[in-house]
């Protein structure tokens, strides 16, 4: 890929999330924030990726801490929450809501958003599971966002791409999960650069 010429400013790309791209008994290297950041250099964008995930978060943690994750503003943020109330059985509706409230106060402040979506398992029922897992379809079309369908596809269930635990990422997992999500962001990337070039040649 060609290199493009970096803005005056870094984009500003904030992860926000939980265990699954916080970087759960990870070296800081290896967290998601990190090796995103790592693939937007070499591939020749100015950005910085801000890791602003908490393990053990779900929407309702996300929601009530938006507010500070957002405090010095940004470009673009990585929304992955909802696994955590899946595994907690939360009413789909609630995460749903959740999931949208802090989509909007992303937008407030001015930044795009980029959503990761979950799969549930069917520990709570398959009318559960098809609920929760139409969430981030929805929302992606009804609200114009970029969907990665499946945050962890490629790593669940794949040798070697999981910690012992078998759900979170190892530092080859989140390899793959790069780079599967970083064409995605690359794209939004584009879009607000040009954006930010035009407003400044008025």
């Amino acid at each position: 890929m060609i290199s493009l010429p970096a803005a005056a400013e870094p984009l500003r790309i904030i992860a926000f999330g939980d265990s699954l791209s916080a970087g759960f008994q990870l070296p800081a290297d290896a967290s998601f924030p990190a090796q995103l950041e790592a693939r937007l250099k070499n591939d020749g964008y100015d950005a910085r990726v801000v890791n602003a995930s908490v393990s053990g978060d779900t929407t309702r943690g996300g929601l009530a801490r938006v507010s500070y994750a957002l405090r010095d503003g940004g470009d673009l943020m990585i929304l992955e929450l909802g696994a955590n109330d899946m595994l907690l059985g939360f009413d789909p509706a609630t995460t749903r809501g959740n999931l949208e409230k802090i989509i909007a106060a992303a937008e407030e402040k001015g930044l795009a958003v980029v959503l990761a979506g979950m799969l549930a398992n069917a520990n709570f029922g398959e009318e559960q599971k098809k609920a929760f897992d139409a969430i981030f379809p929805d929302l992606s079309a009804r609200r114009g966002l970029p969907l990665y369908p499946f945050f962890l596809e490629g790593v669940v269930g794949e040798k070697g791409m999981t910690l012992v635990d078998g759900l979170h990422p190892s530092r080859a997992g989140v390899a793959r999960i790069v780079a599967g999500v970083a064409p995605l962001v690359e794209k939004r990337l584009d879009s607000l650069r040009s954006t930010r070039q035009g407003a400044a040649q008025r």
